[in-house]
């Protein structure tokens, strides 16, 4: 990809960030850009990296480890932001600084189970279905105390906050609902872990409004790349 286009990408969306932060309540001034780089070329990643950003996010777990090997050489911050299933644990425990979708306790604990003691704890989000869609993944909103206690007392996983993707909607209102129900339900959250600071929501069609309503860390992959090769 055109490196003069990636960067000027990247100047429109961090202006579209600060724009919707400062029409925030929530006090979000420092939000956390991921470029959802899933189906684009490592190439891109490095162009990207040279850009300004570091941290990626993958849902493809083997297309993530090939990009990884072929950028080693640079200091890049991997989030794992597709869904999760039990046979893929061990290499999202062992190669992934994040891991954004985590939705249920089974996951969690093969995480920690399998997370590298000379790493870091992994920092994870709990995924919520605030949509209460079939077709995505994520634990309920009554389900999420039970969740965060596993969480919180495995030793190899941190626990940083919540994820969403709420059904698609062109509707302002509807988006910015959605994404305060999730603002809301990290507040309640906090009464079981006061640290928690991360709301993972918004992507490139409604991140206006995921900002505005509380998000601190932002996934967004077309805004940077244009759509995807697949």
């Amino acid at each position: 990809m055109d490196e003069q286009l990636l960067f000027d990408n990247i100047a429109n969306l961090l202006q579209r960030v600060r724009r919707s932060a400062g029409k925030s309540q929530y006090h979000n001034s420092d939000i956390l850009v991921i470029a959802a780089s899933k189906g684009h070329l490592a190439e891109d990643i490095r162009t990207t990296h040279a850009c300004g950003l570091r941290h990626f996010g993958e849902s493809y777990l083997q297309e993530a480890l090939q990009k990884m090997a072929a950028l080693e050489d640079l200091d890049l911050a991997w989030h794992f932001i597709g869904p999760i299933q039990s046979n893929k644990t061990g290499p999202i425990a062992q190669h992934f600084d994040w891991a954004h979708s985590v939705d249920r306790i089974k996951i969690a604990r093969r995480l920690n189970e399998q997370r590298p003691q000379h790493l870091l704890p992994l920092q994870v989000c709990l995924q919520v279905n605030i949509s209460g869609e079939a077709s995505k993944s994520g634990t309920t909103i009554e389900e999420l105390p039970e969740l965060a206690r596993a969480v919180l007392e495995l030793p190899n996983l941190r626990l940083r906050g919540l994820m969403a993707i709420p059904a698609a909607n062109t509707d302002t209102d509807q988006q910015r609902e959605a994404f305060g129900r999730m603002r809301e339900a990290l507040a309640r959250l906090r009464t079981l872990a006061p640290d928690i600071d991360t709301l993972s929501m918004g992507m490139s069609a409604d991140v206006e409004n995921a900002i505005i309503e509380g998000a601190t860390a932002i996934r967004v992959g077309t805004a940077i790349f244009g759509p995807r090769n697949r």
